[in-house]
């Protein structure tokens, strides 16, 4: 087959004249796509190093799962959609799971696993569409919202903003301390060059944060040798059988919910952006696209990362102009490359990733307008859920007690028959659960 003659089968494949696109602009768009969410690189060994992981393996991991997840949503399900580690859930892997409830992290591994494969069984079933369409959207931005406030909890723990304090819980750290005025001034220059609309300014911060930091004497880094077997460390070191030992129901639950309202609130944004819905308000295909987000989950669990998802910075290609599958290949090629790039980890400070964190969460706050605070059926529930996230560190009890709060005030005020029969049954659970723990 001539080079001419496959080219024109990929355009087609791609639909490259319906989506009145070509490739110097899918190519971009996806290069694009990957400057916005590659601090992921960073952010996520740094996360789940907390959870004992090793930071090369993981990094390893992550570039890898991103890399597949990503030109398997370009390939199979011809969206331009990248997916990669998602931020929170790799919060509550670590801080939740593996921290609160001293679940080994390969057990809770294997708990991702065991998430991934009944996504691929309710995404059969048709379940997830529907268990989307029981929850009023309003606690979706809530739950965005909270776990937004708990991964910027976390950045300006790790920053050293904010310190441990027996009186007052937390209280300002010490800003004399030369590891928190280089977070100060990652924070400062990252959110600068986001305010500019600067699309590799998540990944330049962490970057030119850390080169600051090594200028000044502050990055320790004793590099050794690196090949791809580093991810040797963590792939295929997940415990399924313990997992099922332990009854990691809840776990599981969470890891299943958060996952997807997370694709499904970026289908929506990103879909919004390239006018991928039709007429009905469909998104064409929608199956192949939570397919693609399952087998993802059940890739990363393998390769030794948390829970993969969809990612809204896709948006940032479509913006520039990338319609086809084609970008969300591009930029798991680049995530490929990035492999090549594992040792550098172990360079990058928490001061360095620490700012991302903090960004990270604010720009998720951006869904709290999406939710109606002069209805007290709507905004009491949604205040529980954005405040009990992070205050009590937990996602899960977030979603239990809001959740909870919403079918109960929806019963006192009459309006019982408005609760969906699956939201009934995740009510009843959700309180059998915190009668059972007692406390979080």
């Amino acid at each position: 087959m001539s080079s001419s003659k496959l080219r024109q089968d990929l355009e087609r494949y791609f639909e490259f004249s319906v989506l009145n696109t070509n490739w110097r602009t899918e190519i971009l768009a996806g290069a694009t796509t990957f400057v916005t969410m590659a601090y992921i690189v960073f952010v996520n060994p740094s996360i789940l190093k907390d959870a004992g992981m090793p930071v090369t393996a993981v990094m390893a991991a992550t570039c890898a799962s991103a890399a597949f997840a990503s030109i398997l949503m370009g390939a199979f399900a011809r969206y331009p959609i990248a997916l990669a580690p998602g931020m929170g859930l790799n919060a509550y892997f670590t801080y939740t799971v593996v921290k609160g409830l001293g679940v080994p992290w390969q057990t809770a591994l294997g708990a991702v696993f065991l998430s991934g494969v009944a996504f691929l069984l309710l995404t059969a079933a048709g379940i997830r569409e529907r268990i989307f369409q029981s929850i009023p959207g309003e606690l979706y931005a809530a739950v965005a919202v909270g776990i937004g406030l708990f991964i910027a909890f976390i950045g300006f723990r790790n920053s050293g903003l904010i310190v441990p304090d027996a009186a007052a819980t937390v209280r300002l750290g010490n800003l004399r301390d030369p590891h928190t005025l280089l977070s100060v001034f990652g924070l400062l220059l990252t959110g600068g060059m986001l305010a500019r609309g600067i699309r590799a300014a998540m990944l330049a911060g962490i970057l030119l944060t850390a080169l600051t930091g090594a200028f000044f004497g502050l990055v320790t880094w004793n590099p050794k040798p690196y090949s791809f077997s580093e991810i040797a460390a963590t792939a295929f070191q997940l415990d399924i059988a313990g997992a099922l030992r332990l009854g990691l129901l809840e776990i599981l639950f969470v890891f299943l919910f958060v996952d997807l309202f997370d694709n499904i609130g970026t289908l929506v944004a990103v879909g919004k952006k390239a006018n991928l819905f039709d007429s009905a308000g469909n998104i064409p295909n929608v199956n192949r696209i939570l397919f693609t987000d399952a087998t993802a989950t059940v890739f990363g669990s393998l390769a030794g990362t948390s829970t993969v998802v969809s990612y809204v910075e896709s948006a940032a290609g479509i913006v520039a102009g990338g319609r086809s599958g084609v970008t969300a290949i591009v930029t798991g090629l680049l995530f490929g490359v990035t492999l090549f790039l594992a040792p550098l980890a172990g360079a990058i400070p928490a001061a360095a990733t620490a700012p991302a964190l903090i960004l990270v969460g604010a720009a998720m706050l951006e869904h709290v307008g999406e939710i109606r605070w002069n209805e007290s059926a709507i905004g009491i529930p949604a205040f529980l859920i954005i405040t009990m996230i992070p205050l009590t560190f937990s996602i899960a009890n977030g979603l239990a007690i809001g959740f909870t709060a919403y079918t109960l005030i929806q019963l006192a005020i009459g309006k019982a028959r408005q609760v969906t029969p699956l939201l009934w049954v995740l009510t009843v659970l959700f309180i059998l659960r915190l009668a059972w723990l007692g406390q979080g």
